[in-house]
């Protein structure tokens, strides 16, 4: 395997395919983590494909959970707060993070692989396939003497600007803002009265994002605005100036950088084309405001690098990876289209139009509940698939991922089920087993769930909050047959026979290492 770029989508890709066994080769154009603090959040869900990796708790150590959101008019009053609804995958709903410290931590964890290696400093010049693998075409950074790599399959997450895409003749369909922000990552030096929250500032006059990261840093954002002199706006003066509208002074922060960024809303016509897959921004880019840009990076890496490695390991057909595209396309222009709605309320300059949203969002404020529902509802969607790699005929459950509960498992350990799942196939079943021969034949586990109160037993774990039963029972089933990645492939009700295993399935222990190259 071959992954080009060490961005949050590369280096995510690299554990995951790492910890699989297989032989990977990382081509990254730069030296160094990138110093700008570009994502400033991340999600459960994201949180959770972390866990998988055996970092989220590092992860989580460099970041902020549990920070209310506020919307604030041209005046600085509150109509609309709340706090994303957690979505049960056993990990804070939002959490705010720096990303060069994010990024150390995850090439940290690379290094525990010896089958993967890093060539940092190194520039993919050309991709060329054939019917066994891809030849890459690698030069060190600043020399002229080139390498030639060959690989069975490449993930390229190089980027928005991706050269990879480009030498693949792909279409990068969508548009270009012509607003333009200055993004202002800042050292907090003296804190300020509720420093710790996020506010959007929705002032016609000139709107700003005013979010608080960890590890005693700060972030704003202002939009340059018809008439500003856009390198003037990125002086220290002149970030002074505008933070100084919100009561911050020069002894309070410390300007680290100032860059200037455009938002793009756009889509590469095709995440596959034969041995080669787009990633990351290499395949999307959506405006920042709901926090979902690098996000949906990271789940592009954690629904493609288990199928490659089923496919590697001949557990799976090689068609199977169509479903990526079918999987991941639909859910990252959904999460698109409430970026650019969130960003419409912030960002609207019409004062008649920002005194209407005022209003009737401050009306509804006081309902802590609609706030909640209205906030949620426009955030961040459920990661499911309506179309992709499950059976047929589908059941309520499918394509949804299985909530993450804390469980007791057989040795009395109480863990979060993940990690009793292990990223393998897994049937999963409430009350008595119902004999299911197709998939035993396959060689698929099963595993019991037994509720509160319950001796920890083997094959079973008992989750004493009732979390699985609920979520089961909402969907109308008593088994599922989950994916490595804890997506339901198929499901059924009590006494009735799961739909049988894909064709071409032939799930194979885990060899330590696994050739890719």
């Amino acid at each position: 395997m071959a992954v080009i770029g060490y961005g949050p989508t590369g280096v995510t890709a690299a554990n995951l395919l790492g910890g699989m066994g297989l032989r990977v080769v990382v081509v990254e154009r730069d030296a160094e983590i990138f110093s700008r603090a570009r994502a400033i959040s991340t999600d459960e869900e994201v949180i959770r494909i972390w866990q998988r990796i055996g970092l989220a708790e590092r992860l989580k150590q460099d970041m902020l959970a549990e920070r209310p959101l506020d919307f604030v008019d041209a005046r600085g009053r509150t109509f609309l707060s709340a706090r994303p609804a957690p979505r049960g995958h056993g990990h804070p709903p939002q959490m705010f993070l720096y990303q060069p410290a994010l990024e150390q931590v995850l090439r940290e964890g690379v290094e525990r692989y010896p089958n993967v290696t890093v060539l940092l400093r190194h520039e993919c010049l050309r991709t060329r396939q054939d019917a066994d693998g891809v030849e890459l075409t690698v030069a060190r950074t600043g020399e002229d003497s080139v390498r030639r790599l060959r690989a069975r399959y490449v993930i390229a997450a190089d980027g928005g600007s991706s050269l990879t895409r480009a030498q693949l003749n792909v279409g990068y369909e969508g548009r270009t803002y012509e607003d333009r922000w200055v993004v202002i990552d800042t050292e907090m030096l003296k804190p300020w009265p509720d420093h710790d929250r996020l506010r959007f500032r929705c002032d016609p006059a000139r709107p700003a994002v005013d979010c608080p990261t960890p590890l005693g840093h700060h972030r704003w954002e202002f939009p340059i605005l018809p008439g500003d002199d856009e390198r003037g706006l990125t002086t220290d003066d002149a970030i002074y100036a505008m933070v100084s509208r919100y009561g911050i002074g020069r002894d309070q922060i410390k300007i680290l950088r100032a860059t200037v960024y455009s938002h793009h809303v756009r889509f590469a016509a095709r995440f596959r084309v034969g041995r080669v897959f787009l990633a990351g921004d290499a395949a999307h880019a959506m405006p920042p405001w709901i926090g979902q840009g690098m996000a949906a990076g990271v789940r592009d890496a954690a629904n493609l690098c288990w199928k490659l490695a089923a496919v590697l390991r001949g557990e799976l057909p090689e068609p199977v990876l169509d479903s990526y595209e079918a999987e991941r396309k639909p859910h990252v222009k959904e999460v698109t289209r409430r970026a650019v709605l969130v960003g419409r309320i912030i960002t609207e300059r019409r004062l008649p139009v920002a005194r209407v949203r005022d209003t009737a969002l401050r009306a509804i404020r006081p309902v802590s509940s609609l706030t909640s529902r209205l906030v949620d509802s426009n955030w961040i969607p459920v990661a499911s698939y309506a179309k992709g790699f499950q059976a047929r005929p589908s059941a309520k459950a499918s394509g949804h991922q299985i909530p993450q509960p804390w469980v007791i498992r057989s040795d009395g350990e109480r863990v979060r089920l993940d990690d009793v799942l292990d990223g393998r196939w897994l049937l999963l079943r409430l009350g008595p087993p119902c004999p299911q021969q197709a998939w035993e034949r396959a060689g698929v586990p099963s595993l019991a769930v037994l509720p509160a109160g319950s001796r920890p037993a083997e094959g079973a774990v008992v989750d004493g909050d009732g979390v699985l039963p609920a979520w089961l029972a909402e969907r109308d089933v008593t088994t599922v047959v989950l994916r490595p990645d804890a997506y339901v492939y198929a499901a059924a009700s009590a006494g009735a026979q799961l739909p049988p295993p894909p064709a071409g399935f032939e799930p194979a222990s885990r060899p330590a290492v696994v050739s890719a190259q």
